[in-house]
């Protein structure tokens, strides 16, 4: 089933004072954190990541990412959004049960550990041939039966098979595409380059953060803002 949903903000909201500015979060580069990151520190961030993309308010978004993520005090949390401690404690607290009550019982983490680099590995490749292929049975194929795709900035996202095949074979595979393998969000990820026939180059179009669910891929969250193509430090262009 397709549907269409306002994006959802990440900025606080102070009581009585309407949100004035939506800002999509954005995929961060799988290094970030560095290599010495420990499997904790990994899942904490993937869970705010989760929770502040789908599940929470404004307000509970920010004050989880700037608490449990970045480590920001009461007191700064509280400045930086204009709020006071008591309101970030009581967001901090409304968002924890939230993330605790809804998010996946297994963590991308958890699930890649299960699966293995190879295995891993293995299905992005083959995820990436099926795309440059316009084999929408194979792509299909790789996806859990209530698997989701998404295309943030846009609102309309897509839910199931029997809505997702028609979307590749009718709109996303009739372009030709390139692909090169990277990770996001502490998850495999691929930069999707789109072929420019005027310029005879693919061009990048999409960043696919790839989420995992017993071998195969439940959710796409293909990202269209080109802002954060370049922290992955790979090429805009590719030749054909």
């Amino acid at each position: 089933m397709a549907q269409d949903v306002g994006p959802p903000a990440f900025v606080g909201e102070t009581p009585g004072r309407p949100v004035v500015e939506e800002i999509w979060i954005e995929p961060y580069p799988g290094d970030c954190l560095g290599p010495d990151a420990t499997y904790e520190q990994r899942e904490t961030v993937e869970l705010a990541f989760v929770a502040a993309l789908q599940l929470l308010p404004p307000l509970q978004r920010a004050v989880l990412v700037l608490r449990e993520v970045l480590g920001f005090s009461a007191q700064e949390t509280a400045t930086a959004l204009e709020t006071t401690v008591a309101a970030v404690n009581s967001a901090l607290q409304r968002a924890r049960k939230t993330v605790d009550e809804r998010v996946p019982l297994e963590s991308q983490q958890t699930a890649l550990r299960t699966l293995g680099d190879e295995a891993v590995q293995e299905l992005v490749a083959r995820y990436m041939q099926a795309m440059e292929d316009a084999d929408v049975e194979t792509v299909v194929s790789l996806l859990v039966e209530d698997a989701t795709w998404s295309m943030p900035p846009l609102g309309t996202w897509y839910s199931g098979l029997a809505a997702i095949r028609p979307f590749l074979g009718d709109h996303c595979l009739r372009e030709r595409w390139r692909h090169v393998a990277t990770s996001a969000n502490g998850q495999p990820a691929v930069l999707s380059y789109m072929w420019d026939a005027d310029a005879r180059v693919f061009r990048v179009y999409a960043l696919d953060v790839l989420s995992l669910r017993d071998g195969q891929i439940a959710a796409v969250d293909a990202f269209l803002d080109s802002a954060v193509f370049g922290a992955f430090g790979l090429p805009e262009e590719l030749a054909e």
